[in-house]
């Protein structure tokens, strides 16, 4: 074979691969798995400023894509999970927050403490930073109760006192839902400028 007929065989070859490779890179992404980077501590101390998470897409069921269609649905948001979605007041930011409400529940907060249907809940990964009684916010540490609408989620951030959540701004549709968070795969302390390494590889509960 001519030499200048190898080269634009081994170049073909090569585009052919790359076009593959994007191919299976958007379809990874569009449907099974997403990165992302936690921008703020609203979340602490689950996860931390730097923190760059994994975000299982698939757990949800499947979308059509561009749109918030569920093709195949495969289960439900529960109690717990850490969700990544779409800001209801700004759709172009994703915002990541804890379920702490289904549809049908009532939630309601009474010095600070989460109720659910009633119930006093006990919460490990919860932390409240401004223990002064007089700094006490409206909506903040005394809010509800207000029942969950039908597909309609009630989200709350681990760090209580410093999270803009559905406290503030109202319930997550299953539509907006981008998937649940599931691990840490790199961390990057910007203050210390240096990596955490006992937090890569770190599950997200």
């Amino acid at each position: 074979m001519p030499e200048e007929n190898k080269l634009k065989s081994t170049i073909r070859e090569y585009a052919e691969t790359l076009v593959i490779a994007i191919i299976l890179a958007l379809v990874i992404r569009t449907f099974v798995v997403q990165a992302f980077k936690i921008p703020s501590g609203s979340m602490i101390p689950t996860l931390n400023i730097g923190d760059h998470i994994l975000v299982n897409k698939f757990i949800y069921g499947v979308r059509l894509p561009f749109t918030d269609v569920t093709l195949i649905p495969i289960r439900e948001p529960h109690r717990g999970d850490i969700i990544v979605f779409r800001f209801p007041k700004d759709e172009s930011k994703d915002f990541i927050k804890r379920v702490v409400g289904l549809p049908g529940d009532t939630i309601e907060v009474k010095n600070k403490e989460l109720y659910l249907n009633g119930q006093k809940q006990e919460e490990s990964y919860a932390i409240h930073e401004d223990d002064n009684p007089a700094h006490s916010v409206p909506d903040r540490d005394n809010f509800g109760p207000v029942s969950v609408p039908k597909d309609s989620y009630f989200v709350m951030g681990d760090n209580r006192d410093h999270s803009l959540d559905s406290r503030f701004w109202g319930f997550v549709d299953f539509s907006k839902i981008k998937g649940q968070a599931f691990i840490i795969y790199w961390s990057w302390d910007g203050e210390a400028s240096w990596v955490r390494w006992n937090r890569i590889g770190k599950l997200i509960h």
